[in-house]
């Protein structure tokens, strides 16, 4: 089923703040304008303006048209999962290159968050993740092996595709995850794949995703650039809280040309 239009609309003027061709501080284009171009009548524009206002990425209005507040697009939890997907959402032009992906005994650490014995095979990948070309993250993931294995597969390439998209592809259910959020100093290897001074900050995410009836299969440890990338929390009485990935541009953004 197609989206409503008002949400088609919405998730047009988020793709062009995010892009930055609506920058921090200019102007929407006007009610009549957003009319014009959707072919819509007022009701599904101010519904649109309504979902962007409840999201703070614009304010102002009465009488004038809304002024863009913020460039950090909150995403909805399940783009979290996969940084392919929430950065084809903002228009960007997510890319990865894999550093390792070898099948070896598991840590502690790594045991304890599958509920598998230390020493147990499971599969391990480490990518460098990049945002329209740019070094943002990386991602070291391990899976327990009865899913890793599917890695191995000659017909797939981690570098081309989404690696969620692929195990879903394969019946793989990882629908629930736990993520936990801190930060730590770059690492000579952070900081020379990140190009970022060592012991520079980072934003860790560290997950465990698996199965709606708790079954683990993946801990990931992925460590990004603050100055890119940031996370949000949306909460309000009574309802579950919304966490989010938002692209944070830099003034060297603003001279980039980006893949529409």
């Amino acid at each position: 089923m197609d989206e409503p239009l008002y949400q088609r609309i919405a998730d047009d003027l988020r793709r062009r703040i995010s892009r930055g061709d609506l920058p921090v501080g200019s102007a929407l284009p006007s009610e009549s304008q957003l009319c014009e171009q959707w072919a819509a009548s007022r009701g599904p524009v101010r519904q649109a303006l309504s979902a962007l206002r409840a999201e703070g990425l614009i304010g102002g209005g009465r009488g004038r048209s809304p002024v863009v507040r913020t460039s950090q697009v909150p995403q909805p939890f399940e783009t979290l999962l996969s940084f392919s997907h929430w950065a084809r959402s903002l228009g960007r032009t997510p890319g990865q290159r894999t550093l390792e992906i070898a099948r070896r005994p598991a840590r502690q650490e790594v045991a304890d968050a599958l509920e598998i014995d230390e020493g147990d095979p499971v599969v391990d990948l480490v990518r460098l993740r990049l945002l329209d070309g740019r070094p943002t993250m990386i991602e070291r993931t391990t899976f327990v092996e009865s899913v890793g294995r599917l890695l191995f597969d000659f017909a797939f390439d981690p570098d081309s595709r989404s690696i969620y998209a692929y195990l879903a592809g394969q019946g793989v259910d990882l629908s629930v995850a736990r993520h936990v959020f801190d930060a730590v100093a770059a690492d000579p290897t952070d900081a020379s794949l990140l190009e970022v001074p060592e012991g520079a900050p980072l934003l860790r995410e560290r997950r465990r995703a698996g199965s709606a009836s708790g079954e683990p299969y993946e801990y990931s440890d992925d460590r990004y650039r603050p100055d890119i990338v940031t996370f949000t929390i949306e909460n309000a009485e009574q309802a579950h809280p919304s966490v989010g990935r938002a692209w944070r541009p830099t003034p060297a953004d603003s001279t980039q040309t980006h893949p529409k």
